[in-house]
């Protein structure tokens, strides 16, 4: 949109000038939106399908979340880890979290032999308590 302004020599100018208040107020908007759906989704990590049971448990409190993929992929709190820094991961997690707690989230398909070392690495790495993640079954 243009103005003419007239000064006192007769002489008419254009003053374009941009509005930036709703661009920064839309950026804003966008920025938080993003920002609480980012959170939502670093939950896991990997891309696990928990096996289904009739009832879960829900944990309150500081847990770590110990992820395994179908392929044997490893991941702690969402960040991927070998095997073998998987005791010193979980240990440095656990005092940072200040909590004996761990659930295991597992793919339905994963093998349980790999269940079993990661129970025993977390164990020898300070855990205490642990539980084993889990989908509500729907009814059919």
């Amino acid at each position: 949109m243009a103005f003419s302004n007239k000064n006192g020599n007769d002489e008419e100018q254009i003053v374009s000038d941009i509005n930036m208040t709703p661009l920064i107020d839309i950026m804003l908007v966008l920025l938080i939106i993003f920002m609480v759906s980012s959170s939502a989704a670093i939950e896991s990590g990997l891309d696990v399908d928990l096996p289904e049971m009739n009832a879960v448990s829900d944990k309150n409190g500081e847990t770590l979340v110990v992820s395994l993929s179908k392929n044997g992929g490893i991941a702690v709190q969402g960040e991927e880890v070998k095997l073998e820094e998987l005791q010193e991961r979980i240990k440095a997690k656990l005092v940072s979290l200040k909590t004996e707690s761990v659930i295991l989230e597992g793919d339905a398909e994963s093998q349980l032999d790999k269940v079993m070392t990661i129970m025993d690495t977390a164990r020898s790495a300070g855990a205490k308590n642990f539980s084993i993640a889990a989908r509500l079954k729907t009814a059919q």
